[in-house]
């Protein structure tokens, strides 16, 4: 059988990587799940996802740290990145501006329909 594509998830609400993940796991994506921003970090160096997928409201060190972190490591770098958040509002649009572009932003709440859609686009899986 072929290796499932891993995701890393950084959320820290159970109820909201549980959609995700169950939704995900059908597809032949293995989905993990960091609680916190250091977290994350401490897994994707002991083990590069497919994937990240990143809350930006984090109880630790924010999304935007990781994110910042995740584009500098040259490990990680071109790792694909979606970014999934309620906080879009205008001063957020224009941190976005000042970054280097994430993949994909997906608003909360969200269709988890469209989060298979961004997934499935940006990490096939070996039974797509």
């Amino acid at each position: 059988m072929a290796q499932e594509s891993q995701i890393l998830y950084i959320e820290d609400e159970k109820a909201t990587f549980d959609l995700v993940s169950q939704a995900l796991k059908p597809l032949g994506y293995r989905v993990v799940r960091a609680t916190s921003g250091k977290q994350g970090l401490n897994l994707m160096q002991k083990q590069k996802p497919d994937l990240l997928l990143l809350d930006l409201m984090m109880p630790d060190l924010n999304g935007w740290d990781v994110y910042r972190a995740v584009k500098t490591d040259k490990r990680l770098a071109d790792m694909p990145v979606v970014v999934i958040s309620a906080l879009m509002s205008e001063p957020e649009r224009t941190v976005i501006a000042d970054l280097p572009k994430a993949d994909a932003y997906i608003v909360k709440p969200f269709d988890v329909e469209q989060v298979i859609s961004v997934v499935q686009k940006l990490c096939p899986t070996p039974l797509d």
